[in-house]
C-alpha cells in the first residue's frame, strides 16, 4: 500500500491484551488486514508496568515497519489491555500509553476487543476465557461487565481456574479422598514426578500466571481419556462462564427471555464441545432467551473495529478465520 493510498484511506490499529500473548493488527479503511505482530503477555501484574510499556512501544513500531508506514497514517489506534479499570489510580497511566506513539488513540480494557470481534460490533454479550475470564456486553445503548476480578478469587471458567482445580483434583487423586483417574498419570507425567509431594515445589515457586494456566491443557486431556472427575470440571466451567452472562444480562437491564446474542473468545474454548455443551446448557437455563453464536472475528480484528468506530467509522473486515 503505498503513502498515497493509505493516507487517503486510513489505517486502524487494534491492540489486543491478554494473560498469554498480544496481538496487534493494523487494517485498512476497506477491511484488509495490513499487518500483524504478536507479543508477549501485557498483563501488567506479572510482567509490571514499565515492562508494558515497552511491550506496546516494540509492537507498535514492529506492525507499522511489517506495513512499510508511518505512525500518522494511523488515523485512529485502540488498545485492549487486561487489568484496565481494575485500579483507579493507574488509569492516567493506562491513558497515556499510547500518546507518545501514535497520534489518535485510546485504552481501554481487552474485554472490548472481545465482544467487538465475536459480535462483530453488534449488541449481545462477550464470554472471554482465556488466562483469565470476564464478560462484557453492549444492549440498546446499555454497557455491563461481570467478573474479571483476578486469579486469587476469581477468574472463574478461566484457564487459570481450570488448572487450579485439577491440580486441586490431583492431590485429592494422590492422597485417596477421590477416586484416581487419567489426570493422576498425566500430571505425574507432565512434571516427571519421583515423589507426588514434589508438585509443590514445581507449581508453588511458580509465580507466571501465564505458565500455570497452560496446565488446563491437562484437564482437556484427562477429560478426553474418559476422566470423569476432569469432564466434571468442564460442566462447572460452563455454569461459572453462563453466571458470567447471566449477571452482565442483569446489568444490562436485558428481560430474561428476550432474545440476545451470546459469544465468546479465549483459549478454554478451544476444548470446543468439552466447555460449549455445558455452556450452551448453562444459558439455556440461565437466560433462556439467549443464543451462543460462533464468534465472527477474533479479538485482534475486534480491537481494529473499535478503533474505527471510535472515529466514528464502521469498519467491515474482509472475511477471516475467527481465532478464539
Amino acid at each position: 500500500m503505498s503513502d498515497r493510498d493509505t493516507a487517503s484511506a486510513g489505517l486502524y490499529l487494534g491492540i489486543d491484551g491478554g494473560g498469554t500473548k498480544t496481538g496487534f493488527l493494523l487494517m485498512s479503511a476497506d477491511g484488509d488486514v495490513v499487518a500483524r505482530h504478536t507479543g508477549p503477555t501485557s498483563y501488567y501484574l506479572e510482567i509490571g508496568f514499565d515492562a508494558l510499556r515497552g511491550l506496546l512501544r516494540d509492537g507498535v513500531t514492529s506492525v507499522l515497519s511489517a506495513a512499510g508506514v508511518r505512525a500518522d497514517q494511523v488515523r485512529s489506534a485502540f488498545a485492549g489491555l487486561p487489568a484496565h479499570g481494575e485500579d483507579s489510580a493507574l488509569l492516567p497511566a493506562f491513558d497515556a500509553l499510547l500518546s507518545d506513539l501514535l497520534p489518535v488513540s485510546r485504552v481501554g480494557n481487552d474485554m472490548v476487543c472481545s465482544w467487538a470481534g465475536s459480535l462483530a460490533g453488534g449488541d449481545g454479550i462477550s464470554l472471554v476465557a482465556g488466562t483469565g475470564s470476564i464478560a462484557y456486553g453492549e444492549w440498546r445503548g446499555h454497557r455491563a461487565r461481570c467478573g474479571g476480578w483476578g486469579e486469587v478469587f476469581g477468574d472463574e471458567g478461566s484457564a487459570y481456574w481450570l488448572a487450579r482445580e485439577g491440580l486441586a483434583l490431583f492431590s485429592r487423586m494422590v492422597d485417596g479422598r477421590t477416586d484416581p483417574g487419567p489426570l493422576l498419570g498425566l500430571v505425574r507425567r507432565h512434571f516427571d514426578l519421583k515423589h507426588d509431594l514434589d508438585l509443590c515445589a514445581a507449581v508453588n515457586g511458580e509465580a507466571a500466571r501465564s505458565t500455570l494456566a497452560q496446565l488446563a491443557r491437562l484437564v482437556t486431556q484427562a477429560a478426553d481419556a474418559g476422566d470423569a472427575q476432569a469432564l466434571d470440571l468442564f460442566q462447572r466451567a460452563g455454569r461459572e462462564l453462563a453466571a458470567l452472562a447471566l449477571g452482565t444480562a442483569k446489568h444490562l437491564q436485558v428481560p430474561a427471555h428476550e432474545g440476545i446474542s451470546v459469544s465468546y473468545t479465549g483459549g478454554v474454548f478451544g476444548a470446543g464441545e468439552r466447555i460449549l455443551a455445558p455452556l450452551r446448557a448453562a444459558l439455556n437455563e440461565a437466560l433462556p432467551g439467549a443464543a451462543l453464536r460462533t464468534p465472527a472475528f477474533g479479538p485482534d480484528v475486534g480491537a481494529a473495529m473499535y478503533a474505527a468506530r471510535l472515529v466514528g467509522q464502521r469498519l467491515v473486515p474482509k472475511p477471516v478465520a475467527a481465532s478464539i
